[in-house]
């Protein structure tokens, strides 16, 4: 696996370590990402069935289920009724094709959205996204090859 390498090509600092058990998947691979506020995120992603589809399957404290797009939104919010559809509305307004969608909550009633789109979702749009569902935050990732 050449990751760890084309990693630190792009100037990411690499520590790896590895696990006998991973739990729920055959092989899992999680990453700790310290973001430019400070913050950190923890992904687990995996591969499933004999295609070997790409999956992320958990976000910090969430378990998810979702095939790797090149273009992904998370939302972290607390969880309240009518936040689907808001997310929905805004995005088909501004013509982006939602791919994918899974809501996922944690113990203490938050949630997160995890979306796969077909499109960027630009700056203005997401902060408009997260100000209408109250969301904690808001972030779009561009994965690249």
């Amino acid at each position: 696996m050449n990751a760890p390498v084309l990693a630190e090509q792009r100037g990411v600092d690499v520590a790896l370590t590895t696990q006998t058990a991973s739990g729920d998947h055959r092989s899992l691979v999680r990453v700790k990402l310290t973001l430019t506020d400070g913050s950190t995120v923890r992904v687990g992603g995996t591969v499933a069935s004999p295609r070997q589809i790409g999956k992320i399957v958990e976000v910090d404290d969430f378990d998810v289920d979702v095939p790797l797009s090149d273009h992904l939104a998370f939302f972290r919010y607390h969880d309240k009724p009518g936040v689907v559809g808001i997310v929905g509305n805004l995005l088909g307004d501004a013509g982006i094709n939602i791919g994918g969608m899974q809501v996922s909550r944690d113990d203490s009633e938050h949630a997160l959205i995890v979306l796969t789109v077909d499109s960027p979702i630009p700056a203005e749009l997401l902060d408009q996204i997260t100000d209408n569902i109250g969301a904690h935050s808001g972030r779009f990732v561009t994965l690249i090859s």
